[in-house]
């Protein structure tokens, strides 16, 4: 059957513009993307090994800071006591409490996007899922060091320990103290080992390709892996053990944290919902810590711009978006409620967080935490944007903050008692203690950057093999196989 020529060029055109989608899917997606292991071996360990002089001048600065604003500050109130900090009747927890449970909301990121989103199978957290884990582990450790500066006399603190001992006193149980100690303890401890699982391989990775003392450290943590099929299997099982396992624990803090103040009869605390509650606003706070800990690990370290793209942007975009809309609901859900009951003590509780002299940080909170994410989030542009997505962050955890600030020392000034109203309250140096902890925060994830792979090179080449493109007719299609 003859052809005409007039159709060839035709044919060719389209062949052409099926070509170019395809090679646009390679571009936007990397898991379509795939490079030899041993070049995506040496792009990590490459961004690992350079190090510029911006960066040591950054991290000196930082060890400053840490020096100064938290143990420098830390030290002073520990000699001088605590009436240093903002802690005054009737505002008893001041900010310590506050920024405690900031830290731990910011920790439940890591699990949620490592272990939820590896039970779900969800593809895109490949490479930012160790970013992610390593928050939890650094944000738990300022929030201990949160709970040991709000106890003043921190040299006491092993009296929380169920130990025996010669006065034959033993740990009380029922103090929201003992909770938080245990709840941390346990999360800590959880989350440093399901860190610690997937990093065997890329440890094994860079013991490979180190020399010197990087050489030996890394052979002790590597554990002897070789990359036998048998280490795989038993490394995939016990994955899928702690991803299963984590996953209550990870509910269960922030829950336990949230019984805290649930258990005391003070107007706005006793609520039988703010178990849910705290744990969205832990996922809003902390999701949006991690896509901006995404964004300066993309832009800061070499060869970044390949593992993260804008299609994880966007990823991280939609989950703030929807968590976002989760925490509106349960915070209007606890608000009406509490309104409706028509208590009188509540009733003026909420009246000065709205129209009092808590009226402004109330309405910052609502505008961080819900205007500006649904007015920005629903665009896919805006959500690819770098720049925009790390302000839409940096905000949520500006609001959630203030969030936890209404929750503890302004909630404490209204209670059952109206000679013990107070509505001063100021705070002290605990403001210093808090920027000392953001950059001993950013100073671990620096160093962590020079030590550690950021990304999980094993588990993008595992996505990578699933992935395929296939041609159904002449439409490219995306396809993923099922790795056992």
């Amino acid at each position: 059957m003859a052809i005409s020529a007039s159709a060839l060029p035709h044919a060719h055109a389209e062949s052409h513009a099926h070509h170019d989608h395809e090679a646009e899917l390679r571009r936007e997606h990397l898991m379509l993307d795939p490079k030899p292991r041993g070049e995506m071996n040496a792009m990590v360990m490459e961004s690992m090994t350079t190090t510029s002089w911006k960066f040591w001048v950054v991290a000196g600065i930082l060890a400053l800071i840490v020096a100064v604003a938290l143990f420098g500050a830390w030290g002073y109130m520990i000699s001088e006591g605590l009436y240093l900090s903002g802690k005054n009747r009737p505002g008893y927890w001041s900010l310590f409490l506050v920024h405690t449970v900031f830290w731990v909301g910011i920790s439940h990121a890591g699990t949620f996007v490592s272990a939820l989103l590896r039970v779900f199978k969800v593809e895109f957290r490949r490479p930012f899922t160790r970013a992610a884990e390593l928050m939890t582990t650094f944000a738990l450790a300022q929030a201990g060091i949160q709970i040991f500066a709000h106890m003043g006399r921190v040299w006491l603190a092993y009296w929380m320990f169920p130990i025996p001992n010669q006065r034959q006193l033993w740990v009380n149980f029922q103090s929201p103290l003992m909770w938080d100690f245990l709840a941390i303890n346990t999360y800590l401890l959880a989350s440093t080992m399901y860190l610690f699982l997937p990093l065997i391989p890329d440890l094994a990775m860079a013991r490979d390709r180190s020399t010197g003392w990087r050489k030996s450290v890394y052979r002790i943590l590597a554990l002897g892996f070789r990359g036998t099929e048998a280490e795989w299997t038993h490394l995939r099982i016990a994955l899928n053990i702690f991803a299963f396992a984590i996953l209550p624990v990870m509910f269960s803090v922030h829950t336990i944290v949230s019984w805290d103040f649930a258990v005391a009869m003070r107007p706005g605390w006793s609520s039988t919902i703010f178990g849910p509650y705290f744990v969205i606003g832990a996922l809003q706070s902390g999701v949006a810590a991690v896509g901006m800990v995404v964004i300066v690990i993309r832009y800061t370290m070499k060869h970044m711009d390949y593992f993260i793209r804008k299609e994880h942007f966007d990823a991280i975009g939609k989950l703030m978006l929807v968590i976002s809309m989760g925490w509106a609901y349960f915070f209007f859900n606890d608000y009406m409620i509490q309104w409706y009951g028509g208590d009188s003590f509540t009733d003026a509780l909420l009246h000065f967080h709205e129209a009092g002299p808590g009226g402004w940080i109330w309405f910052m909170m609502l505008i961080t935490n819900v205007a500006i994410p649904w007015l920005v989030l629903w665009n896919r542009a805006w959500r690819r944007n770098p720049v925009i997505l790390f302000s839409v962050g940096l905000l949520i955890n500006v609001g959630m903050w203030a969030e936890r600030y209404i929750i503890v020392p302004v909630s404490l000034q209204i209670n059952r008692m109206p000679f013990l109203w107070g509505q001063d309250f100021r705070p002290g140096i605990e403001v210093p203690i808090f920027i000392g902890t953001v950059a001993f925060f950013i100073l671990l994830y620096m160093l962590a950057s020079r030590f550690l792979p950021l990304v999980p090179v094993w588990e993008v080449q595992e996505g990578q093999m699933a992935h395929s493109i296939r041609k159904y007719g002449k439409e490219p299609v995306v396809t993923v196989a099922e790795l056992e």
